[in-house]
């Protein structure tokens, strides 16, 4: 056997390298819980963001005012959470970037320290305030 058949064999297969979405999704999934770490503002969060969804689609099978109140009543809960967790909500936080105007994304208490993998704690998580 050749040398680089024995390295081919010795390789182990990576599913995120031939899977791009898998790979975006297990990031953004990464990239929330990151932002959502207090556990109120997890488990509001859990049941805001379905609120919101199915407050959507009431608007096409019920009166109208269920499903804007079901998406205001699942906003107004992640609202809350991100109090709780001390950062902007990800679509503000998007705004204010797109402005350049300071924002936080992810909570200050939370932030990683210098010596731990990742981001610091000056490191582009949170943007002055």
């Amino acid at each position: 056997m050749s040398r680089s058949e024995v390295m081919a064999m010795n390789q182990t297969h990576d599913p995120l390298q031939s899977r791009p979405l898998l790979r975006f999704a297990r990031r953004a999934v990464n990239n929330w819980r990151e932002r959502h770490q207090h556990p109120f503002s997890f488990w509001i969060h859990m049941i805001g963001i379905p609120m919101t969804v199915v407050g959507i689609a009431l608007l096409f099978f019920v009166p109208w005012y269920w499903g804007v109140g079901a998406f205001v009543l699942g906003y107004l809960l992640q609202f809350i959470g991100h109090c709780v967790e001390g950062n902007d909500m990800g679509e503000w936080a998007g705004i204010k970037r797109l402005f350049g105007l300071p924002y936080v994304a992810i909570s200050p208490r939370w932030q990683k320290k210098d010596g731990d993998r990742g981001a610091s704690a000056t490191g582009g998580n949170y943007s002055g305030r």
